[in-house]
This record gives C-alpha cells, structure tokens and sequence, in this order.
C-alpha cells in the first residue's frame, strides 16, 4: 500500500533516516489516509531520542519532552516528533508515572488504543500493521489494542475516545471492547472536564453524532452527561411529536449542520422537558417552561464542562428562544432580532427547522411554512438596514440630555421606548421624529408631574 505523504513530512522522515534512525507517520494520518479522509495532523515516531531529533532540526519545541515529544517547526507548519516509548504504570486513569523510551517500533504501537490507530508508514517499509488495523478497517470496527480493560484502565478517556471515533467513522464498537466500556465507564470521573468537553464535541460534531445513544447504553452518559439519562424514556403524548423527549433529541441533531454551537442547542433544547412534564385528563402531555428550564440545565452543565463564555453565551441564548414563535409580520420579526440578536438569528432559524423536522408530520408544512416566511423577512430587514438595536437608534443619550433628560435609568428607559417605536415602523428611524417623540413624552411627564 502507498500513502502520499506530504512533503514536509517526507522531509522529516528522510532526515531522520539519513542520521541512521527509524522513522514513520503514525496512528490518526495513517488511518485517515487509508480511509481517503484528510488527516487533521501527522504525526511522527522515530527511534532518535528528543535529544537527538532536536539536533537535526533547526526550529523545535518541547511541547512533551518528558514523554518523547518534540515539535518541529517547518515553515507555518508544525508536526509532532515523538520516541518510540513504553508506558510504565498509569495511576491517575490518563497520565503514565514514567515512560521508557525503546528501539522497538511494535512496543510504541503496542502502547496505542485502538488497532486502527496502532499503524504506521513510510515510503520504505511501507504499512507497518502489527495489531490488525486493517482488518478492522476492513470489517468497520473500533477494536482495542490487545486487553481493552488494560487500555482503558490504562487512560479512562479511551472509553470516550471509542464512541466519539464510531461517531465519526460509523464503525460499531468491537463487543469485547463494548463490554469493557460498559464495566469500566465510571473511571471517567477521574478525568478532567475539559478533556471531556473536547471529546464530547467530537461526538456531536461528527458525522453520527446520533452514537450519542451508545453512550448512554454503554453507561458513560451517566457519568459525564446524566441530564441525558433523566430524558430517555421520557414519552411525548402529543400530537406534535413521535419520538420520546431523547429520541426527538437525536433526531434534531442530525437535521442541523455540523456546527459546534447548533449540534450543542440541540442536544440541549429539550432537556427542560423531564422536570416540567404534566399529563392532562385527556392523557396529553404538556411541557410547559421547558425553554427556560432548559437554558439554566444547558448552562449547568456547559459551566461544569469549562465551556467558554462565549459558547456558553450563544447556546443558551437559542436554547431559551428554540421554541419562540411569531406570526410572519415584519414587526414581529424585527422584534425576534432584537430579542435574539441579529448575529444568532440565522442559528435560531436552523434550530427551529431542526426542531420541527424532528417532530410529527401534524402541522409540519404550517411550521415550515412560517419559518421560511421568517426568514424572508429577516433577509429583507438586513438588506434594508431596518433598526432591531440601540446601536442602529437614529438618536443616543447625548441628544437625550440636550433635551433636558439626566442619565440613569429613565434615560435608558426612554431609550428602550424609542426602539420599540421604530421596530413598529423602520421609517421613524430620524433623529428629528426621535427627538420630537421624545420631547412629547418628557413635557407629559413634567404635566403629571
């Protein structure tokens, strides 16, 4: 088999060999490469030392030097040099104590988690596939490098790396690798929320991010994610839905976009929906607040994860308006823009189409329907540069203090009214309406004053 490597990689693996030492691509880029997918990165392991890849290249860092791992910097690229290395004892679920390195390429990829990780290549040697990653390739399998419990005892983020990696590439898990998954999922307590935040944004990014529902079979929701649990099984006895409150939840993440902040509003919009439930004399079901319930939920559990404010910011601002409704008038739209912001306006639409899609067909052409008319109208707001925020207010508080108006809070107040008057009417937007209007209401204040 032949992989194109990149230059630059060839580069480092021929100056590596030319000094006398082994060098491969290995793990990720291989895999990816064998699958025609692009690699994110490539990595590099070699029998030189840290030392003495260090001497051979004129531009490094040492990003892991303890563990064998130089960077090398060619040009704007980087590329990770790491020593073929044993790992001694792991006592905190993820780090070795102590690594040794070793001349042996089959020891370093005997140290790797899953077989189509464990393979590596160059031009020379061509594949080098000690573990049978190609047969899982092949056979479309996450599988372990030998024991799985000794792997993921070895590092408890491997048992989320296996469902964010069939996520990604649709494999099914191996059932050897599954039952060790299953038996060996609470030792995910023992791993950093941010490591977990990163793969579990892997998951709902990927291609399936639906395997989400593997998770929660295999046991690892219910550690790292329990508000999924509390939604599974949790019916929906209305005529606007079909699916139970996680099943419609899976569902609406596949109809959206491959977007970070839509696949997280999604997998968070209904997860209110437990905690407000309420069945009425007829048997229906009503879900009344879950939009807000779900805002404080998804924030919870984004704090918990160390998700940045910025994140933070926008996924609860559209899991609070997901189910936020309107007739299609221009006023009610420029309203939504200023409630939700212009900027998220476009993802609050997104969600809302994903949101529908994954109900019943009961009233779907009706929803659809107003969305796009929505939309439309949105698009014309911006087209016409219509007024939604104070920012695009004809008048601030400097020309509302030339009307004889302090600052503080009637000021803002006032402000605040402003922009509802022109929301009802765009052609309001002058500084001479604005200051007229204003000046009508300041004199009927003094009168009752």
């Amino acid at each position: 088999m032949k992989i194109a490597l990149p230059r630059k990689v060839m580069m480092i693996i021929n100056n590596l060999q030319l000094h006398g030492y082994e060098a491969f691509a290995v793990g990720g880029c291989v895999r990816d490469s064998i699958l025609a997918r692009r690699p994110e990165d490539w990595d590099i392991t070699t029998s030189a030392r840290p030392e003495e890849i260090k001497k051979l290249f004129r531009r490094t860092v040492d990003t892991g030097i303890e563990h064998g791992t130089v960077t090398v910097l060619l040009g704007k690229d980087s590329y990770e040099v790491t020593t073929y290395r044993i790992d001694g004892a792991y006592e905190d679920s993820r780090h070795p104590k102590e690594v040794r390195f070793t001349n042996r390429l089959e020891e370093d990829l005997r140290r790797r988690d899953f077989t189509i990780n464990a393979m590596a290549y160059n031009d020379d040697v061509r594949l080098v596939d000690v573990f049978g990653g190609m047969k899982d390739l092949n056979h479309h399998l996450i599988r372990c490098v030998g024991d799985p419990k000794e792997r993921f005892s070895e590092d408890a983020l491997r048992i989320l790396r296996a469902v964010r990696f069939s996520a990604q590439l649709n494999f099914p898990i191996e059932p050897e690798t599954a039952e060790a998954v299953k038996e060996l999922a609470p030792t995910l307590e023992n791993i950093s929320a941010e490591r977990i935040q990163t793969e579990l944004v892997k998951l709902l990014v990927s291609p399936h991010p639906e395997r989400i529902q593997d998770a929660y079979e295999l046991g690892i929701t219910k550690v790292i994610l329990p508000e999924w649990d509390a939604m599974a099984g949790v019916e929906q006895n209305t005529p606007h839905h079909k699916y139970d409150v996680a099943g419609h939840t899976l569902q609406a993440m596949k109809n959206i976009k491959r977007d970070k902040i839509l696949r997280l509003t999604m997998l968070f919009h209904d997860m209110g929906k437990p905690a407000v439930k309420q069945t009425d004399e007829a048997g229906r079901d009503h879900f009344k607040g879950h939009a807000l319930v779900s805002e404080e939920i998804a924030r919870r559990i984004m704090r918990r994860l160390k998700f940045d404010n910025d994140t933070v910011k926008k996924v609860t601002r559209l899991v609070c308006y997901h189910d936020y409704r309107m007739e299609a008038t221009p006023a009610n739209v420029r309203r939504a823009m200023n409630r939700i912001g212009v900027e998220l306006f476009p993802y609050y639409l997104a969600v809302r189409m994903a949101d529908v899609k994954a109900q019943s067909t009961y009233k779907r052409r009706e929803k659809i329907e107003n969305i796009v008319a929505v939309r439309e109208l949105y698009q014309q707001a911006l087209i016409n540069e219509e007024c939604v925020n104070l920012r695009q207010l004809a008048v601030s508080g400097r020309d509302l203090m030339n009307l004889g108006m302090r600052p503080g809070r009637e000021m803002g107040s006032m402000l605040s009214e402003l922009l509802e008057y022109v929301i009802d009417d765009p052609a309001r937007n002058t500084k001479e309406a604005l200051c007229a209007y204003a000046r009508e209401r300041i004199d009927a204040q003094k009168e009752t004053e």
